[in-house]
């Protein structure tokens, strides 16, 4: 058994659906501008250009569920509802006809993003990172075995804030589908049992301000509900 100077941190995970088993995150994979009318809500192109990517910490995943922190240094705080794809086998420059046989399960979950960061990191031409990968930063509910839900081509994608719709779209609006995403990933780094994907998120995104209550669901996989906790002391 390996000797560690410090002790390891705890395993990211996230819930799997109906047990008390654990999925084990590896990695998270976010896709940019998946939908056509958020494309164009954030100012950019909707035409089916390469999908781009960028990436979240494992244990910025935590449970969609009771209250998350409202995260330091914004005052911009914003939910995008998505589809999660869990990896559950290994793959490299895999063809998109069979990019569904490395997918595990399925989940819903939130990019939460401090916008005003985001928009600094693309007005000085500098990675998004501190936008996007905080701690919390991607709130997901269990995940579903493919055995349980298939694979969703179709469905409502939607997030309301206390009780009003803010975001509404269909999984058939993605500008890449799911085996699209897990093909072009594979051309580019191993994809790894453990590994999830966050597809991209419909129109309507906006604030979350403390106390909102949020719900959010993806028709045919699951539903989540939390809370927005207090702003952090200056």
């Amino acid at each position: 058994m390996s000797q560690f100077v410090i002790s390891a941190p705890p395993q990211a995970s996230v819930a799997v659906a109906g047990s008390d088993a654990r999925f084990p995150v590896r990695r998270v994979f976010c896709v940019g501008r998946n939908y056509a009318a958020h494309a164009r809500e954030m100012g950019s192109n909707p035409d089916r250009e390469p999908p781009f990517f960028f990436m979240k910490p494992a244990d910025a995943v935590v449970a969609a569920e009771g209250t998350l922190p409202y995260p330091p240094l914004t005052s911009e705080l914003h939910h995008e509802i998505e589809l999660v794809v869990a990896i559950g086998a290994d793959g490299e420059n895999v063809d998109a006809g069979h990019a569904l046989s490395l997918v595990w399960g399925y989940g819903v979950g939130v990019d939460l993003t401090r916008r005003d960061l985001q928009q600094q990191a693309k007005d000085t031409r500098r990675p998004w990172d501190w936008g996007k990968a905080f701690d919390a930063s991607a709130p997901c509910g269990p995940l579903h075995a493919v055995a349980e839900v298939g694979h969703p081509k179709e469905g409502r994608v939607w997030l309301d804030v206390n009780g009003e719709n803010r975001q509404t779209g269909d999984l058939n609006e993605l500008i890449w589908s799911v085996p699209d995403l897990i093909a072009e990933i594979s051309r580019s780094v191993k994809l790894a049992a453990g590994d999830l994907i966050f597809t991209g998120t419909p129109a309507g995104v906006g604030p979350l301000e403390p106390g909102d209550k949020v719900s959010a669901g993806v028709a045919g996989v699951g539903e989540i509900a939390f809370t927005v906790g207090k702003k952090p002391a200056a």
